[in-house]
């Protein structure tokens, strides 16, 4: 009797305490649903839940340091819109007619390393496509995703768990879920604007540790229209803090043309890396600067496999149906056309013809050696500048790569100036002889730029009752024939040594003649020093030294070769150069000295500041009418920095570039998505907005200023600009350059 009254006691007292648990839960659940029910509750408590995820986020993004994984990916393409300009998409694979649907797969080694070093290497390929369309490249950013990354899609977005988050998102509480003794909040965000560096979605929150378990966005980046679902690894397993499969959607509108592609991507991972960020590791200085463990697989060179069968062991998801089917059609088709009909011939060559002209194209010559060129008809290689006017350019690269991973790169480049109706040309040959030290020599010849030089015309001019006919004189604008030999030699990571000849030949742009004004005898009283140096080309043979210092210089080794990657600190660059009269036909003098600092600073949100700063002067001059700056040169094949637009003067007169004996130059540039804008439904194309400063100081102009400010879009980038001489207002003029499918 006394036994079954203690056992019915403990029974009793078990159910009591499963009722007090479940009342309080209930409880709990009834107070949730009081917030979810009351509008200004409701704001404050998902207000709560993002204060929680955005303290853990910083924690969450550093927890692995690295880890290994199989990636596999399947992605089901439709074109369900198509017409004759479809074939001039950069990067489309070729369609076979009556064909709308097409199956990729591929299988890869993806290794992560913290904080955004992602390098994918694919060992398996197939498909009934003739190759896998990649979005021009863009297709791998929307499956190497940290979701703890203030940024998305290699910082083109901001991310709704970026710090600041509130400042561009709307978030709102969807739904409460119940996992176990904790819960799961499914948060939705919207932004609160129309700019498409912004996203929507929702996250789905775990109140125990306050982890993301899911991650849904869309939006739209360049003219890709995507919709990503990313679900995170099991929790309390490795795989917590990253993902585990991704399903994207990405549909591409291209002038009548659309394209829908479909993507599942599964990872397998076979080693994580996890560390708290609270442990410190030691690290030597290697450890901090070499990256090459990052980097392993450029390393592997073995061959992609493309065999069908293969993938039946390979693949991690399952064929449906459906794409079963896509496969036994394509190689039903393949079995019953053996040889090419007239009409598949034609396609084949206007599609050919049609890469030739708008896509950038890559021709494999054998020997490991191969062709680079770029579209020939592409509007986007045409820019304008209010100084300079329109512009055209044209680029062809080969690349031979020899035994321990030595290179040779060759690379002529055409531009034709439509103002001044001149052509330009230069052509680059690069020699990397030692990889690992980054030596290598370097020959560049080229028709440059005209350059402006008054010196000697100012010199007869200067003579007392001059005789002369100016008019039929032209000593002030001469075409510029160089060849610049150089070796550079990376003594010490990050510091590079450069030795090397200039040389320089120098034309009248029209033709002169010394002409006396009628009714002079000839040139009697003339100074016979002066009439010497009237020439109508001058040469110029120059040794160079150049130093330039990137310290923190991050690397890694591709093999043999040492391949340098970003650093924290600004680039200085000294440039000497000393030259010496009567050789190979020199006409002067001269010593010349340059210094020179760049750097970029990340502000976080998508914000960035580029700004340079430099100086040089020229001494000793002898017979040099000819003042070439290597800093503050005037290029007619102009490549700028992000935007092609920064860092160089726009409105600046071409006379001054070579016109001075010494010079003191800077340049500001702050991009930001959000600075004017309100990013309403027309300026929603806007990726960012800029704003530009150029300042230059020399004798005669001190000091010159540009005030610009500058958009950015997917297609285009546009900068207006004004200038200031020596406190007077001057002008106002704009650039721009044509940005899409020229990445």
């Amino acid at each position: 009797m006394i036994l079954r009254n203690l056992r019915l006691k403990r029974l009793l007292c078990i159910w009591v305490g499963l009722f007090s648990l479940l009342f309080a839960q209930l409880k709990a659940d009834e107070r949730i649903a009081d917030i979810v029910s009351e509008p200004q509750n409701k704001a404050q408590f998902v207000d709560s839940l993002m204060k929680q995820v955005a303290f853990y986020a910083p924690f969450y993004r550093e927890i692995v340091k690295s880890y290994q994984a199989k990636l596999y990916m399947k992605g089901l393409v439709k074109i369900p819109k198509k017409n004759q300009l479809i074939r001039f998409l950069p990067t489309m694979f070729r369609m076979k007619k009556g064909v709308n649907e097409y199956l990729t797969e591929t299988m890869g080694e993806l290794h992560y390393t913290m904080p955004d070093i992602y390098d994918y290497k694919i060992n398996a390929q197939t498909g009934t496509a003739s190759h896998f369309w990649e979005m021009d490249g863009r297709l791998y950013e929307y499956f190497q995703i940290n979701v703890y990354q203030p940024t998305l899609l290699k910082d083109k977005l901001i991310s709704p768990l970026a710090p600041n988050a509130s400042e561009y998102y709307r978030f709102t509480l969807d739904s409460v879920m119940r996992s176990g003794s904790y819960n799961l909040y499914k948060i939705r965000f919207m932004p609160r604007n129309r700019s498409y560096q912004l996203v929507g979605g929702f996250m789905v929150i775990h109140d125990d540790v306050w982890s993301v378990r899911e991650l849904c966005f869309f939006g739209r980046s360049e003219m890709i229209q995507f919709h990503n679902h990313i679900r995170m690894g099991k929790m309390g397993g490795m795989e917590e803090y990253i993902p585990v499969s991704y399903e994207l959607q990405a549909d591409f509108d291209y002038l009548g043309n659309r394209i829908e592609g479909k993507y599942q991507v599964a990872l397998q991972y076979e080693s994580v890396n996890v560390q708290f960020p609270h442990v410190k590791k030691v690290a030597t200085l290697k450890d901090k600067y070499d990256l090459t463990n990052s980097y392993l697989l450029r390393n592997d060179t073995s061959r992609i496999e493309h065999d069908y069968h293969s993938f039946d062991s390979l693949r991690l998801l399952p064929l449906t149906n459906h794409e079963t089917v896509l496969y036994k059609e394509h190689y039903d088709r393949l079995d019953s056309t053996q040889t090419l009909s007239k009409e598949s011939k034609q396609r084949q060559f206007w599609s050919s013809v049609g890469d030739l002209l708008i896509s950038r194209n890559t021709y494999d010559l054998g020997d490991e050696a191969n062709i680079r060129i770029s579209p020939l008809i592409n509007p986007f290689l045409v820019s304008y500048s209010g100084s300079r006017g329109w512009s055209y350019r044209q680029e062809l690269r080969y690349t031979r790569t020899f035994s321990g991973d030595r290179l040779l790169r060759v690379t002529p480049r055409i531009g034709y100036n439509f103002t001044e109706k001149v052509f330009y040309w230069r052509i680059n040959t690069d020699l990397y002889y030692w990889p690992k030290k980054n030596a290598s020599l370097h020959l560049n010849v080229g028709k440059g730029n005209r350059i402006y030089s008054s010196d000697v015309l100012d010199d007869l001019k200067a003579l007392p009752d001059s005789i002369f006919d100016f008019s039929l004189i032209h000593l002030d604008y001469f075409n510029d024939l160089y060849m610049d030999l150089q070796h550079r030699w990376e003594i010490v990571n990050g510091l590079t040594l450069g030795v090397g000849i200039s040389m320089h030949r120098r034309s009248e742009v029209n033709r002169s003649r010394l002409v006396p004004i009628n009714g002079s005898q000839g040139l009697v009283g003339v100074d016979p020093e002066l009439l010497s140096r009237f020439r109508h080309a001058y040469g110029s043979f120059a040794p160079r030294v150049s130093l330039s210092w990137t310290p923190g210089q991050y690397y890694y080794m591709h093999g043999n070769r040492k391949v340098n990657l970003h650093s924290q600190y600004p680039t200085v660059s000294i440039d000497m150069e000393r030259g010496i009269k009567g050789v190979f036909g020199s006409t002067g003098q001269y010593e010349r000295i340059e210094a020179d600092l760049q750097h970029t600073i990340s502000l976080g949100g998508l914000r960035t500041i580029y700004y340079r700063l430099g100086g040089g002067i020229f001494t000793n001059q002898e017979e040099m009418y000819f003042v070439d700056f290597v800093n503050l040169k005037r290029s007619n094949l102009p490549i700028g920095w992000n935007d092609e637009i920064g860092g160089v003067f726009q409105l600046l007169d071409g006379r001054w570039y070579n016109s001075s004996r010494r010079y003191v130059r800077g340049h500001l540039t702050y991009e930001s998505p959000f600075i004017f804008l309100p990013h309403k439904r027309l300026t929603q194309h806007v990726l960012n907005e800029r704003l530009y400063l150029n300042l230059l100081s020399m004798p005669h102009l001190n000091p010159y200023l540009e005030f610009g400010y500058g958009v950015g879009t997917h297609i285009f980038d546009f900068g207006i600009f004004a200038s200031f001489a020596n406190g007077k207002y001057q002008e106002i003029g704009c650039k721009f350059t044509f940005e899409l499918f020229n990445r």
